[in-house]
């Protein structure tokens, strides 16, 4: 019994170097989509170090909940393959290790892996979301430039939101405005104009809109009567020093929820179906992405062993391909199950229950040595998108 416990210690640190490695590598992948972001933060808002920082800490939850299922799998894959490729595993055999007997510690791996990203789902993206949140209102109360991003409706200041189709930071030009203003009791202001400027006073903390050849519309929410009024030029103040001492209660999205929250709020009683949908999507979601990493886990194992009998890198290939596959059928549930005609709890654990049901046919297969064939069709389409690639290149 003791040389299959210090062949299960070897896989199984055999398996640490290589999650490592991809989970710094992915999770930097990642962080790169934020560079463009973080660095107009930088250039135009004025933001410090330390506020940079924090959002880059605070984004990390959201990516490791993808990265660590992803790293899981590859670090299996490439350590499977490498023995594979090394003999080790006829090695093994011929000691009498049947590959059920390598089984524990990717087991063991695959549950940990379950364990870490359960942690970050549960606790971690929910907290980073929230967190993110307030530092841009944060950043929004501290220097109006942080709360006119292009295309966006932008909410962080109380009481007032605004859409910009362009911003030019250098010149303080803006194109396409619409600037809803509740800052009134009981009326509702909404200004529209295809150009504006954004101008600071002396005082660093009040600015002023102005507008150019626009509209007003102004709704009295007591008697619901609506006034319109058109303007050559129109200016709207906004007193940051004013806005940083509000003490509204920031309202949370259902992503932006806790476990806890989420319960009771699904339990108080939804009677929006869509909303009800959407709120046990991001429930299950919670649960259903770190058993990824048992599921893809499992099916890396047998893919990293049937790589011996494959094309070089066909066995990292195919795995990245069913890796790839996982999601897809992820996404396709989130949509599906946001319609609410379809069961959130197929929607986000449909995809494990696939992946796991192939790692064990795949398995099978490879414990009585017998070669595993793709269907014909998944064939055909392999050999046509290559076919393709190859005639662009």
């Amino acid at each position: 019994m003791r040389p299959f416990n210090i062949i299960n210690r070897y896989i199984f640190r055999e398996l640490l170097s290589p999650f490592i490695i991809s989970l710094f590598f992915l999770t930097f992948v990642f962080l790169m989509t934020r560079i463009p972001k973080i660095t107009n933060m930088v250039v135009n808002y004025n933001a410090d170090i330390s506020s940079i920082g924090l959002m880059i800490v605070y984004t990390l939850p959201r990516f490791l909940e993808f990265t660590i299922p992803m790293s899981v799998m590859i670090s299996i894959l490439l350590t499977f393959m490498r023995m594979a490729q090394d003999n080790e595993i006829v090695a093994l055999k011929g000691a009498g290790a049947s590959l059920y007997k390598l089984l524990p510690p990717v087991l063991v791996f695959c549950l940990s892996g379950v364990l870490l990203t359960m942690s970050i789902t549960v606790f971690g993206v929910s907290w980073g979301k929230l967190s993110m949140k307030k530092k841009s209102i944060e950043l929004a109360r501290t220097s109006i430039d942080a709360a006119l991003q292009a295309r966006q409706f932008n909410s962080e200041l109380e009481d007032v939101m605004i859409y910009i189709g362009h911003v030019d930071m250098k010149t303080k030009q803006l194109k396409h405005v619409f600037i809803e203003d509740r800052r009134a009791k009981g009326v509702v202001t909404i200004s529209i104009a295809p150009k504006g400027k954004l101008i600071q006073s002396k005082d660093e903390k009040i600015y002023t809109i102005r507008l150019y050849k626009g509209e007003i519309n102004q709704v009295n929410m007591d008697d619901n009567s609506v006034s319109s009024l058109g303007f050559g030029e129109y200016d709207i103040n906004i007193d940051l020093a004013s806005l940083s001492k509000a003490t509204r209660k920031i309202s949370k999205s259902l992503d932006e929820k806790s476990l806890v929250e989420l319960i009771g709020f699904i339990k108080a009683g939804i009677k929006d179906k869509l909303v009800l949908s959407e709120a046990l999507m991001e429930l299950h979601e919670k649960f259903s992405i770190p058993f990824a990493c048992l599921s893809l886990g499992m099916l890396a194992f047998p893919l990293g062993i049937q790589s011996a009998s494959l094309r070089k890198s066909s066995g990292f290939t195919l795995g990245i391909s069913f890796f790839l596959l996982y999601y897809i059928l992820l996404a396709a549930g989130w949509s599906a199950g946001e319609t609410g005609d379809y069961p959130p709890i197929i929607g986000m654990w449909l995809p494990n229950f696939i992946m796991g049901g192939v790692a064990i046919f795949f398995l099978i297969k490879n414990a009585k040595e017998e070669p595993v064939q793709l269907p014909k069709f998944l064939t055909t389409i392999i050999q046509t998108v290559k076919i393709m690639v190859s005639k662009k290149v």
